[in-house]
């Protein structure tokens, strides 16, 4: 029989598991930078970056979080209507976690937070959340394929499918109707139940759709610009290198396999997209590259941590509209 005091440091683990989790990954990372490198080796880019690009990326990095917030005040403009502060204060909070809670497991958050802070039932968060999230996917695609029709041999051909691909969400929500019910008579019974959420998730209307459509590409074209200017900022050469691992970076994070905090994942992801990109394969800039790659990471969780500073005072928790 166990005693009362075991049992409760066992429900202690268990629910501070995931935190536990993080803790130790991201400690385990701390170390293999100094192991590898050396502290001093990573700092050292940023001394030589200077403060003021480094203050103005931050800047920059954290204007996004504004928003993306007026994305979701947009979104719930009933329920949310005067409490953007408030709403801030949740999107930092949701995107903290985000981050540093593994296979996406911060994501559950958003819902919960929102039906608590603004009454929205967990059933149409989700929905919103899943479609944003589907958003937020395609343009980072989008983004990505931009730098392919740079490139492309065929330069007509490939822009006009860039194009066609970078309305296909208006396409889509203009045929929305149709294609859920072919959704539905093509797909198993058991995937039926995301295309339903997907349905719900829904803006009300077209113009608010396009909002959000809208919203999201500059978003995610500010901050993959920043990102990309940091890296060259850092000695990531050429400059498309420096846009295709700002791309690779972000598109980690957007994937459902996301290791705590980013750790490895989101490095590995500008490696990736670097590489891809045109950057160097030789053994001496892959070592530069990976260190551009960790300071990168290193920004955007500063960015993160001081949206988050931010919104903590604003918006005291109000009562739950019904």
């Amino acid at each position: 029989m166990k005693t009362p005091s075991v049992e409760s440091g066992q429900s202690w683990f268990l629910r501070n598991r995931m935190s536990l989790l993080t803790v130790a990954i991201v400690a385990a990372y701390a170390l293999f930078i100094e192991w590898f490198w050396g502290w001093s080796v990573i700092l050292e880019q940023w001394a030589a970056v200077g403060p003021r690009p480094v203050i103005g990326a931050l800047i920059l990095l954290t204007s996004t979080y504004f928003l993306r917030t007026w994305r979701i005040y947009d979104y719930f403009p009933r329920e949310t209507a005067g409490r953007f502060a408030t709403l801030f204060r949740v999107t930092q909070i949701h995107n903290l976690l985000n981050i540093m809670l593994p296979f996406r497991a911060g994501e559950t958050s958003f819902p919960v937070l929102m039906r608590t802070e603004f009454g929205i039932p967990l059933t149409r968060g989700t929905s919103a959340l899943l479609v944003m999230r589907l958003l937020d996917l395609h343009a980072l695609l989008a983004a990505a394929g931009l730098g392919f029709a740079v490139a492309a041999p065929n330069a007509a051909l490939a822009w006009l499918v860039w194009v066609i691909f970078l309305f296909l969400p208006v396409f889509a929500f203009a045929a929305r109707k149709p294609l859920l019910r072919l959704g539905a008579k093509l797909l198993p019974r058991k995937a039926q139940a995301l295309l339903h959420e997907i349905e719900n998730g829904l803006p009300f209307d077209a113009v608010a759709f396009g909002r959000a459509w809208a919203m999201t590409i500059v978003n995610w074209l500010v901050k993959v610009l920043v990102l990309a200017w940091a890296l060259g900022l850092m000695g990531v050469m050429p400059m498309a290198a420096s846009f295709g691992g700002a791309l690779g970076g972000e598109l980690s994070s957007v994937l459902p396999v996301h290791a705590p905090g980013g750790v490895g994942t989101y490095p590995a992801g500008i490696t990736a997209g670097a590489v891809a990109f045109g950057a160097s394969s030789e053994r001496a800039a892959l070592d530069a590259l990976a260190q551009a790659s960790v300071n990168a990471h290193l920004l955007i969780i500063v960015s993160a941590l001081t949206g988050t500073a931010i919104s903590l005072p604003l918006g005291r928790r109000g009562q739950v509209r019904s």
